[in-house]
């Protein structure tokens, strides 16, 4: 799978100072394909800070999903005015989203709810019953009840993707193989998906917070 990201990657063309730089004023003017070309054209870049990682190949694809999020950040708050290299200013994000997600899946490894203490109780027997109260519980449950509604009100193939990724778990290869698409694709269908709950969620959570 690794090897046929690398392959999608060679197909990118590299994109010049001027045009990038004009790719970037598209942008600022809500141009989404001058934003999707953009993202497309740094996806090299998400893939040559995993691979310094030296991991296996499961794991160096899991590094690149969780940096191309870091580059999707990225490109949402970039600047281009201020003259930064969008290079310099992803990759800090990127390697970001690498280092959470290592050291996540390294305490993963180590912690356990199973695993007995000295007195012979488990973490899961030892952990308060009640971690939030009465209402930080229904804040919750109406967060995850909007969140169900929006990606059930995604087109098709994005509400596939996301489901895919986040709820199955599935690498961005994998789903490219299931739907029969370029790895590229797929990357553009999560980004678009993400994008819309964004944008139907935000009325809700301006009214959370008022709240």
């Amino acid at each position: 799978m690794l090897q046929q990201y690398l392959e999608e990657l060679k197909k990118i063309p590299l994109l010049s100072r001027e045009e990038e730089s004009r790719l970037w004023e598209q942008d600022a003017a809500g141009d989404t394909a001058a934003h999707q070309r953009l993202i497309t054209s740094y996806q090299p870049l998400v893939f040559k800070l995993a691979m310094a990682f030296r991991l296996p190949e499961t794991q160096t694809l899991e590094l690149i999903q969780e940096g191309t999020l870091g580059l999707l950040e990225a490109a949402e708050t970039y600047d281009y005015r201020k003259g930064v290299a969008f290079s310099l200013y992803a990759t800090h994000r990127i390697k970001g989203c690498m280092y959470d997600f290592l050291q996540q899946e390294q305490k993963a490894r180590y912690l356990s709810l199973d695993v007995e203490n000295e007195f012979g109780r488990t973490l899961a027997e030892s952990l308060p019953s009640e971690l939030l109260g009465p209402m930080e519980i229904a804040e919750r449950h109406a967060l995850s009840e909007k969140v169900i509604l929006a990606v059930g009100r995604l087109p098709a193939k994005e509400k596939l993707v996301l489901e895919g990724i986040f709820i199955e778990n599935r690498s961005i290869a994998e789903m490219a193989e299931l739907i029969h698409v370029s790895t590229g694709h797929i990357y553009r269908l999560q980004e678009q998906g993400v994008r819309r709950i964004r944008g139907m969620l935000s009325k809700f959570m301006q009214e959370f917070k008022k709240d």
